[in-house]
């Protein structure tokens, strides 16, 4: 297992390509990755030259990319990088990279995001239980987020306000 793996930031350079190879669907995607660099003198931001990979996903990760991105979408992928060269149609020899996926998302550092389990998914978590081990909480797991008023989106701020004292805030927080 000496296989070379990268994690690539970037965006979808265009929409994704699904395909099917066999009884297995392929999605196969550009995505760009443009550095960013700061000037400390002048306090600029200016962007470096861009690289262009290309990106491939079988199966279901293959249909859940090709459902889920779009040209343009910050994107977050994971996966065995792979250099090829080849002599393109004026003669020049031309090196690419190519990225087998094992994991992509959306970059939640850019943006907000959705998830909706896909139908594969939801049949393995409609699968019954294995039976509990001892140890084993018999409750589910979820319930507290569950709960009304469970989703951190949902709670007061816990910065003082008004003149409130953090300890003030902590405690309305908590009842």
């Amino acid at each position: 297992m000496n296989e070379s793996t990268i994690t690539l930031r970037g965006n979808v350079g265009a929409d994704p390509v699904v395909r099917t190879v066999g009884d297995a669907s392929v999605v196969n995607f550009r995505m760009a990755c443009t550095p960013r660099k700061l000037n400390r003198s002048t306090g600029e931001w200016s962007d470096g030259v861009t690289q262009w990979f290309s990106v491939s996903a079988w199966r279901q990760l293959g249909e859940n990319v090709g459902r889920s991105l779009r040209k343009g979408d910050p994107v977050v992928v994971h996966g065995r990088l792979t250099a090829r060269s080849y002599v393109n149609k004026d003669g020049l020899e031309v090196n690419t990279f190519e990225v087998e996926a094992n994991a992509v998302g959306h970059d939640l550092s850019r943006g907000m995001s959705s998830f909706s389990r896909s139908p594969r998914s939801l049949a393995a978590a409609a699968a019954p239980a294995r039976e509990p081990l001892d140890g084993d909480a018999e409750r589910d797991p979820l319930a507290d987020w569950r709960a009304p008023g469970a989703d951190p989106w949902d709670q007061k701020p816990t910065t003082p306000d008004d003149g409130e004292s953090a300890e003030e805030v902590d405690a309305s927080v908590a009842a």
